[in-house]
């Protein structure tokens, strides 16, 4: 008779076992939390409660309890937060995907539901499978550009790791006390037998996966794992089939080589995205990431964009001298400045980074112009009371062609209009003539291409 996903002996890997999927479940609890922790940061960091202006994921309703007015110190609190996201997320891949194969037997396991709480804990593994998957995949077209996904990035990722945690969260609390008694029960063993040159890393879940497999054969023969002392038993109430193979193949590896190896491929996706959050040689090692390659231009700017200026429709004409105006609204009325009378203004300097929601950045920018909070004062606001911020751009089209800032990001003294960048003026493809730079926002509230200001609670 032909064997079918269905039946126990179609899986025969000799590497699965409770312990090997326990410390891939253990790696994840710890990444995951910390994925979950900073990709809410970076949603925060978005400020999407100011109006419809940074709100993509509109309705939220309560998903958006967390949500809070993000800060502007440290300086570098998004280039840390996001950074740790991506490259976190692209360096887990092999472990999810291990701990995805490992479980793979009782994904067929039948009957499908022996109790109501078995078929509340399936249903919580099929969101959790799907979500996990459909998470790490929207993540990683994100970081590529490659928005090949229907609809918004923003909304689908977040309703999306909202339904991944919650099943997430359930799982955790119905495995992982198991998972840890596998662990300590493992270690113990590895550290009370005899020292035989095996280290726990190898310890077999039992006796049949050990090197004297042919001697203790029997113990394999129950689908329902080992009993006590690794002798075979019958299933149990509440039992559900072993994750060891009942009828396992020659191995080819030991399970310390697959861990190994798993371990391997996450440090492999580490070395080969991790540099794109860093300046000089390590940005060249980014080779999977977009924006891991040479820097687009020499001298003062020469350091990473997202946005070109021909990729946005921008002009020569349109921001020479003779055309560009900043239009500045406010109570008090409205200015329109040309970019020489932008420089009779006082001047300040402020060194900040560029970091983006694709995890990469660049190191502290010298960035000089003039102070977001003295173009408010312009219109009416006292420089120390200044409102929200409505940033409008040159460009035509694209996420957040307009964006919203906090008042709080709109006084810090460092929050510039910036006119040069290390000692030089702008290019045109770092916002030339003048482009806004707030400490620790999101590179896309750093608006290019300034065309208008107009302060105002929003």
């Amino acid at each position: 008779m032909a064997r079918t996903p269905l039946s126990p002996g179609f899986w025969r890997s000799p590497l699965r076992g409770p312990r090997f999927t326990a410390l891939l479940g253990v790696v994840l609890l710890a990444g995951i939390t910390v994925l979950f922790v900073t990709g809410m940061l970076s949603y925060a960091a978005y400020n999407p409660d100011l109006t419809a202006v940074n709100d993509k994921t509109p309705g939220k309703g309560l998903l958006g309890f967390f949500l809070f007015d993000w800060p502007t110190d440290p300086s570098w609190l998004y280039r840390l937060t996001q950074g740790v996201h991506v490259t976190l997320g692209v360096a887990l891949i092999p472990v999810l995907l291990a701990k995805l194969w490992s479980v793979v037997p009782r994904l067929f396991q039948m009957p499908p539901a022996r109790s109501l709480t078995h078929a509340l804990e399936r249903l919580s593994v099929l969101l959790l499978v799907g979500g996990a998957l459909f998470e790490f995949v929207t993540g990683v077209l994100n970081v590529q550009l490659d928005y090949l996904f229907p609809g918004s990035f923003y909304p689908l990722h977040l309703y999306g790791a909202w339904v991944f945690i919650a099943a997430f969260v359930a799982h955790v609390v119905l495995r992982a006390p198991m998972a840890f008694r596998y662990l300590r029960e493992r270690r113990e063993a590895g550290a009370g037998g005899p020292d035989t040159g095996t280290e726990a890393a190898d310890v077999p879940d039992t006796p049949a996966e050990a090197a004297d497999a042919p001697k203790s054969a029997d113990a394999s023969k129950s689908a329902y794992g080992p009993g006590p002392a690794g002798e075979s038993r019958p299933p149990g109430p509440g039992d559900e089939p072993s994750l060891v193979a009942p009828e396992p193949e020659e191995p080819s590896t030991t399970r310390r080589g697959a861990l190994l190896l798993v371990g391997g491929g996450s440090l492999l996706l580490l070395a080969t995205t991790a540099g794109r959050s860093f300046d000089g040689p390590l940005r060249a090692t980014a080779v999977l990431a977009p924006h891991g390659g040479a820097e687009p231009d020499g001298g003062g700017a020469g350091f990473q964009v997202n946005k070109t200026a021909a990729s946005r429709g921008i002009t020569a004409t349109e921001t020479s001298e003779e055309a560009w105006r900043l239009t500045v609204t406010g109570p008090g009325g409205t200015v329109r400045l040309a970019q020489a009378q932008l420089r009779r203004m006082p001047q300040h300097s402020a060194e900040l980074p560029i970091a983006c929601v694709e995890g990469w950045s660049t190191s502290d920018q010298r960035w000089r112009g003039v102070r977001l909070r003295d173009l408010a004062a312009l219109v009416g606001h006292h420089a120390d009371e200044a409102p929200d911020v409505l940033v409008e751009s040159l460009q035509r089209s694209g996420s957040f062609r307009t964006a919203g800032l906090r008042a709080n990001q709109v006084r810090d003294p460092r929050a510039l209009l910036a006119l040069d960048v290390n000692g030089e003026p702008l290019t045109a493809d770092h916002g030339a003539p003048a482009r806004v730079i707030v400490p620790a926002a999101p590179g896309v509230l750093n608006t290019k291409w300034v065309s208008r200001l107009t302060f105002e609670d929003l």
